[in-house]
């Protein structure tokens, strides 16, 4: 009995990783410095512009970014939208509620950066909010 429980286990071990095998998988570019941002083609590939060069830090890139996005809010876009970008083989998403972070375009995405009540971004637990009297 114990035999048939553990091959049955180790079948469903098995096929569940070959699942997530087939899973679509999309990988920024890793290009040393330069800030990317992603657009979405009309067949569904992403198109990888580059935004910045020779930029040093991730949380550059993600403020890079986040003026981008902001001079497509003044020219028009919506400010819902979020926008997504790229750096050294990591994506980044720009969001109403702050920036997140994943390693790849499908896969789960990290905070990194939350938005202040004014708008700006800082490190999550940075700001404390006052208790409402």
């Amino acid at each position: 009995m114990k035999q048939t429980v553990l091959a049955v286990a180790a079948v469903l071990a098995v096929s569940s990783l070959a699942l997530t095998g087939c899973e679509k998988q999309t990988k920024a570019p890793f290009e040393q410095g330069v800030c990317f941002q992603v657009a979405t083609n009309k067949d569904g590939t992403l198109r990888f512009n580059p935004v910045a060069r020779d930029v040093p830090q991730m949380e550059e890139c993600a403020a890079t970014l986040e003026g981008v996005r902001i001079r497509f809010v003044r020219m028009g876009q919506s400010n819902s939208l979020g926008m997504v970008g790229a750096y050294q083989g990591s994506f980044i998403f720009l969001e109403k509620e702050g920036i997140y972070v994943g390693q790849t375009y499908e896969g789960p995405r990290f905070m990194s950066l939350v938005r202040t009540g004014d708008g700006r971004l800082a490190v999550p637990g940075a700001i404390r909010r006052e208790p409402a009297q």
